[in-house]
């Protein structure tokens, strides 16, 4: 059963803000982000075998940290179910327009 959480504005600001320094995803070819922006760009431009480094089977890189840093349950589901990383960054950026309408 999914918990239901109601998402406020300063809720939805924090998960839109960048991520202290030490917090930083850093990527296989060495490049970090900061917020789910940069993950967005980043996991459209990223190619297949850095995105499939960082999630199959046995690592979830993506979505542990959108869990354990930016606090998002949902976006974190999403993630792991995505298939490639276009359909990643399609789920990080359908959730970054409904984070910003929360604003």
């Amino acid at each position: 059963m999914v918990k239901i959480i109601k998402v406020t504005r300063e809720m939805a600001m924090s998960r839109l803000a960048d991520v202290p320094e030490d917090k930083r995803f850093w990527y296989a070819d060495g490049r970090t982000l900061k917020n789910l922006a940069e993950l967005e760009i980043a996991l459209t431009k990223m190619s297949d075998e850095t995105f499939c480094y960082h999630s199959n089977e046995m690592k979830s890189d993506f979505s542990n940290w959108v869990r354990d840093v930016i606090g998002d349950e949902k976006l974190k589901r999403d993630l792991k179910r995505s298939a490639n990383r276009l359909e990643a960054a399609k789920s990080v950026a359908e959730r970054i327009a409904w984070l910003k309408s929360k604003l």
